[in-house]
C-alpha cells in the first residue's frame, strides 16, 4: 500500500491584501471617489486649524473643490491664493484631483 504525501497548495497565485485592494479599487473604478474623499478629509491637514475652524463646509463634485468659509475676510484672503490651495490639495494626494477651487 503506497501512502500519499498531503501537499499543500501552490502559493505563487497569492497575492498581498494591498495588491487585492488595489484590483478591487481598479475594477470598480472607485479611484476617483477615494481621491475625493481624501481631499476632503486632509483639508484641516493642508490648511490648518485657523482655517478648518472657519470652514463648514467642504465637498469635491467634478473636480472642483468646494468650500463654505464662516469668514469673509478670510474667504477673500483664500480667494487672491485659489491656484495655491488647488495645489497643495493636490500635492497631498499624490495625483490632480482639484481642478478649480470655489468658496462660497
Amino acid at each position: 500500500m503506497s501512502v500519499k504525501k498531503h501537499s499543500s497548495p501552490s502559493r505563487s497565485g497569492d497575492i498581498s491584501l494591498k495588491e487585492g485592494l488595489e484590483a478591487l479599487v481598479r475594477t470598480y473604478r472607485l479611484q476617483g471617489k477615494l481621491n475625493e474623499v481624501t481631499v476632503v478629509s486632509s483639508w484641516e491637514r493642508v490648511m490648518g486649524k485657523a482655517v478648518a475652524l472657519k470652514t463648514q463646509e467642504v465637498y469635491v463634485n467634478k473636480g472642483r473643490l468646494f468650500v463654505r468659509l464662516t469668514s469673509a475676510p478670510l474667504k477673500h484672503e483664500l480667494l487672491m491664493a485659489k491656484t495655491r490651495v488647488a495645489e497643495l490639495i493636490n500635492a497631498e494626494v499624490g495625483e490632480t484631483v482639484v481642478t478649480e477651487v470655489i468658496f462660497l
